[in-house]
This record gives C-alpha cells, sequence and structure tokens, in this order.
C-alpha cells in the first residue's frame, strides 16, 4: 500500500457501472465541516471605560498538505476537505481504520484528476494523501457566489449548488465507454454514497437534484446544462 497512484479499488454499482469506490466507511453522519472558525471574542472593558475592538482577522482555513500519512483527531482534524487542480491523475488519497497498511484497514480510497471532496470521520484512524494539491477544509454550508451550468469532463467532483447548478446536462460525443458519471449524497466514498452513476458512450444525459451533495465526472466531454 506504500506505491503512489495506486489503483482505487473497483465496484460495481447498479446495473452498469464500473465506479472507483471502495466499502462504506460506516453510517452515521459526517463529522464536522473541519473549518477554522473565528474566535467569538467579545470586547473586554478597558480601566478608562472603553472597550477593545473585536478581533478582524479570521482564523485561517485548516489545510494540510497533498503528501503524506495524517493521523485523524491529531494531525487532521474531522471534516470535508478539498483538492483541487490536479492534472496528471496521479493523486490518491485514502481513509483507513488504522495505521496497519493491510487491505482489511481501507475503508475509501479514490484516484484524483481535477477536484475531489473527502469527508474525513472522527472514527476514521488515517488520512493518506500522494501526489496531491494541498487538502483545505470547506464549509457544510453552500458559500456565496452563482454555480456554474457547465462542467469539464475531467472536472472531478463538483458541490452541487457551489461548483455546478441543479439541472439536467448533456455530454456529447463520448468513446468507449470512458465517461463515468456520479451523483452522490455526501463525500464519504462509500457505495453507500452513490444515489445514482453510469459509464456512458456517446451522449450521456443525467439531471443533477438540488438535494444531491456532489456530482462526480472523469473522462467525459465537457457537459451543458439543457435543462
Amino acid at each position: 500500500m506504500g506505491m503512489k497512484g495506486k489503483i482505487a479499488l473497483g465496484a460495481v454499482v447498479g446495473i452498469v457501472v464500473i465506479g472507483a469506490v471502495s466499502a462504506n466507511s460506516g453510517d452515521g453522519d459526517s463529522g464536522s465541516d473541519g473549518s477554522g472558525k473565528s474566535s467569538s471574542a467579545s470586547g473586554q472593558t478597558k480601566s478608562g471605560g472603553e472597550k477593545e475592538p473585536a478581533k478582524a482577522a479570521e482564523e485561517k482555513k485548516a489545510a494540510f498538505d497533498g503528501d503524506g500519512e495524517f493521523q485523524v483527531g491529531t494531525d487532521v482534524k474531522p471534516g470535508t476537505y478539498r483538492t483541487t487542480g490536479n492534472t496528471d491523475g496521479m493523486c490518491y488519497w485514502e481513509r483507513a481504520k488504522d495505521a496497519s497498511g493491510e487491505m482489511d484497514s481501507l475503508l475509501a480510497n479514490d484516484n484524483v484528476t481535477g477536484t475531489s471532496y473527502v469527508t474525513v470521520k472522527a472514527t476514521d484512524k488515517l488520512f493518506k494523501s500522494s501526489d496531491c494539491n494541498d487538502w483545505e477544509a470547506v464549509g457544510t454550508k453552500a458559500e456565496g457566489g452563482s454555480p456554474a451550468t457547465g462542467a469539464s469532463g475531467d472536472a472531478g467532483m463538483l458541490r452541487v449548488g457551489v461548483d455546478i447548478a441543479p439541472g439536467t446536462y448533456r455530454s456529447a460525443g463520448n468513446e468507449d465507454d470512458m465517461c463515468y458519471w456520479e451523483r452522490t449524497k455526501d463525500a464519504e466514498h462509500g457505495l453507500d454514497s452513490i444515489i445514482a452513476n453510469n459509464n456512458v458512450t456517446g451522449s450521456a444525459v443525467v439531471t443533477i437534484s438540488a438535494s444531491d451533495a456532489y456530482f462526480k465526472t472523469t473522462g467525459c466531454s465537457d457537459w451543458k446544462k439543457s435543462g
């Protein structure tokens, strides 16, 4: 398990798909969002009766390196993290229930092109990352801005309502069954995370619901909103 760029565990889901997913890490809600929160510093009274101003700078969001093995709770707090801009397909990550390095310890893993979101749970023991860009904590609520109405076919994971708008999308001209898409309810990357997925040759059409958490796309032609 020490090699870089390992192949994520394969799984057949539904009736057609070969997805890069592994066994689910367990039931229950995701952990905290892992983002740094500013302390609620209230004004304190000076001797002259004046109040000191609250701290203006917010605590920087939690982040960690794209290469390494990190103990959950010590090196990495539970929460959801994102890595972006991975272009060569060599970014590999995994969640593990212990540090034995054995196959039975693996909870979830993936090879990443583009962006990946991963939720590290409080019950995880180790998070491994190899050849990835740095990871940064993201909040649980949608951030400001207008989500896009199109996406690159190799965008990786897109957060619904933040990175991509709900709606029906079409990707045309896909060859050799290499286009893979996936709608998920969370970023735990277990089999139970998947709402629907498919490998497609030719035209792919998928409706992303506002209740979906993420949309994943790899090896596809660009997606354009059609409805």
